[in-house]
């Protein structure tokens, strides 16, 4: 399997699991969609990429001016379009502690709008689908 490859079985009722590099990556779905809610469902994977990506952004900013993290976290927020069910807005608060230095608070929120999950979601690629 390649590096730019991802192979998915399905582990069972509506499990489906992704294998990319060494890892597995385990999805289901709720209960009320017929799920056993074993694992994330893929879209809350899609969210958390999100997130964890914005995250790493952050804490590589501040290892480089070596700001300690301690007490930092960043929260998610979202809205749905009541008739799509799509997401409308995504909100990223990064949670600073007592003490982090007022002159990078506009720079951290720079350095976590650099993440490439949302610069990828800025330009869509193409998404075929074929059976063979």
């Amino acid at each position: 399997m390649s590096e730019k490859e991802i192979l998915v079985t399905f582990g069972g009722g509506v499990k489906v699991d992704a294998r990319y590099k060494d890892f597995t990556i385990k999805t289901d779905q709720p209960v009320d969609e017929g799920g056993e809610n074993s694992a994330p469902a893929p879209f809350d994977l899609f969210l958390a990429s999100i997130a964890t990506c914005a995250g790493y952004y952050v804490v590589a900013f501040c290892n480089e001016r070596k700001i300690s993290v301690e007490g930092m976290s960043l929260r998610m927020t979202w809205n749905r379009d009541p008739e799509s069910h799509l997401i409308g807005r995504i909100l990223v608060e990064i949670l600073l502690p007592a003490g982090f230095p007022e002159k990078y608070r506009a720079a951290v929120v720079r350095a976590a709008s650099k993440c490439t999950v949302k610069r990828q979601l800025t330009k869509p690629a193409e998404i075929a689908v074929e059976a063979r």
